[in-house]
């Protein structure tokens, strides 16, 4: 009897004992538990605020200066052009395309599609000169201005086009929600910094001269961000984030005319809803 309860305990060990050596390998042979060699892709939406910025108006007879300009950015809300690809550039969109260097570190290149927009009709002061001054309903007393449509309208709507590479940092924290199979459901943590340049399409009317509107490499920016990514079924994911950043843009193209440019720097802040998947080639 005594050799039959050693043998017992010993085949209860050595039960034990494989089967958590068996939960371990399943865990470890999830998908979800290893990001390296992994690409990623997500498209999605933003809205936008940006700082006042200083804009200064150059050409051939004027050169002056708009001094704390408000601008904000112009939503479509939830519509069906963020999936028609004739009609994609109309919202306020982001995409990017991502590989994994390692578990939890990746690098992506990534276009946010923002929209910029001055806000019309707006007194601000005025620094400089330009031809035929209160011609356009536009003087004010003390040096001031009213930015009407017959003097200015200045938006980056199609668009603020932020080209950047990002890297970020991924953290799973599926267990603070006490998530156990994360092939099922998963939740990660990303942080990350980007940089890169700002290919506008600027929308400009300026001191009654031919509207303007074309792309053009204008100047740079850097981003941070953070934000939380639910990954469901190891390969779908809906990514939520804030992103703040600075934009500097010295080279903006106003008119026809390589001679007349306007330069402006501001910061800016993202909030973005995307969706995405992850996949292994």
């Amino acid at each position: 009897m005594k050799h039959f309860f050693l043998f017992s305990a010993f085949l209860i060990i050595l039960f034990t004992n494989t089967t958590i050596a068996q939960e371990k390998t399943v865990i470890q042979d999830r998908y979800t538990s290893h990001n390296k060699g992994k690409f990623f892709i997500s498209w999605g939406g933003n809205r936008d605020s940006y700082t006042k910025s200083d804009i200064t108006f150059r050409g051939k007879y004027y050169n002056f200066t708009l001094d704390n300009v408000q601008a904000h950015d112009k939503p479509k809300g939830w519509h069906v052009d963020y999936l028609n690809p004739a009609r994609m550039t109309i919202p306020q969109t982001n995409l990017k395309l991502g590989y994994f260097i390692n578990d939890h570190y990746s690098v992506a290149i990534g276009v946010d599609h923002m929209k910029y927009v001055m806000t019309q009709d707006k007194a601000v002061n005025i620094d400089g000169y330009y031809p035929n001054p209160g011609s356009y309903d536009e003087l004010l007393p003390n040096d001031q201005v009213l930015l009407t449509e017959e003097f200015l309208t200045f938006e980056h709507t199609d668009g603020l086009n932020y080209v950047h590479t990002e890297f970020s940092r991924h953290d799973d924290i599926s267990s603070i929600f006490k998530i156990g199979n994360t092939d099922k459901i998963q939740v990660n943590l990303t942080e990350g910094v980007g940089f890169g340049l700002l290919y506008p399409k600027t929308n400009t009317k300026l001191l009654g001269k031919e509207r303007h509107d074309d792309f053009h490499v204008s100047g740079y920016g850097t981003s941070l961000k953070a934000g939380l990514n639910i990954t469901f079924f190891k390969h779908f994911y809906l990514q939520g984030e804030l992103k703040g950043g600075y934009i500097n843009m010295q080279d903006i193209r106003t008119t026809t005319s390589s001679e007349d440019t306007a330069s402006q720097d501001f910061f800016f802040f993202q909030r973005i809803i995307a969706v995405g998947g992850i996949f292994k080639i």
